[in-house]
């Protein structure tokens, strides 16, 4: 195509997307045409078996405009929850200046300087099974009216890019019948990764309410706990408390804790 031919169709279509996405703002209403996602499962590492269904992560393929329109909404959310200091302190996940990487270097700074202390750590790894397609989205729009004050526009606009999704599977060639979600957030998605970590908030206050140090990428939250070696006893019985505890929680909102992905150590000197 020539390139004076190109800049033409840029022209035209520019303006129309820009239509689209303000209509779409201002009337809290998220477009239908965007709600389609086609799924292609990706195998989550090369080493995991492949007839194992369990190991694929099932990635939504959305429409460039549902992203564009995603990506502002996010930019808009994004500046309102960091200057109300709304994001949780202890969540490295999908916030500028923070990923994987800065919350490995808090957990080993805490269990480095409970050893100087001559402590010894109970370190326990929480793992979700399926996260992000389990979310109701009744319990999330609550939470976001009442525990983060989005209300009005805003709000009716994610409750609308929220229902009446639908997806189809795509694997080796063969499509399957289109079907309805009634829950979760597409994985693969621009604003569903950060609407999962505003669902499971209230999950600061479990730990707070335990006294114990913890901190979350996204689904995997690890917790500590330290003292001394003839405090260990209760230590660990305070540990298993807080994971039933976070359980329940999880079973009142639709979650489910990865029993096969939890695990615990303990970290000491050896000294």
């Amino acid at each position: 195509m020539p390139t004076s031919l190109l800049f033409e169709c840029i022209d035209e279509v520019v303006p129309a997307i820009t239509h689209v996405v303000n209509e779409s703002f201002l009337s809290g209403t998220f477009p239908s045409m965007f709600k389609t996602a086609i799924v292609k499962p990706l195998l989550k590492k090369p080493s995991l078996d492949q007839d194992d269904l369990k190991n694929y992560r099932p990635v939504s393929n959305l429409s460039f405009l549902s992203k564009v329109a995603e990506k502002l909404v996010l930019s808009q959310l994004s500046e309102y929850l960091n200057a109300n200091q709304l994001f949780s302190p202890v969540q490295s996940a999908y916030r500028p200046n923070h990923s994987t990487e800065t919350a490995l270097v808090k957990i080993v700074n805490d269990l480095l300087l409970a050893l100087d202390d001559g402590k010894v750590s109970v370190l326990t790894l929480l793992d979700l099974s399926a996260a992000f397609d389990t979310i109701d989205h009744n319990i999330l729009l609550h939470r976001l009216e009442h525990a983060f004050g989005i209300t009005g526009t805003a709000l009716s606009w994610i409750r609308s890019y929220l229902s009446d999704r639908d997806q189809t599977v795509v694997v080796n060639g063969l499509k399957s019948e289109p079907f309805r979600l009634l829950y979760g957030v597409p994985q693969g998605s621009v604003l569903g990764p950060i609407l999962f970590v505003l669902y499971i908030k209230p999950l600061d206050d479990i730990f707070d309410r335990h006294s114990l140090c913890h901190h979350s990428f996204a689904d995997d939250t690890q917790m500590r706990n330290s003292s001394s070696l003839d405090q260990l006893d209760t230590t660990i019985s305070a540990m298993q408390e807080c994971v039933s505890d976070v359980k329940s929680w999880m079973t009142l909102n639709r979650l489910q804790l990865n029993d096969g992905k939890t695990e615990a150590m303990l970290v000491m000197s050896k000294r």
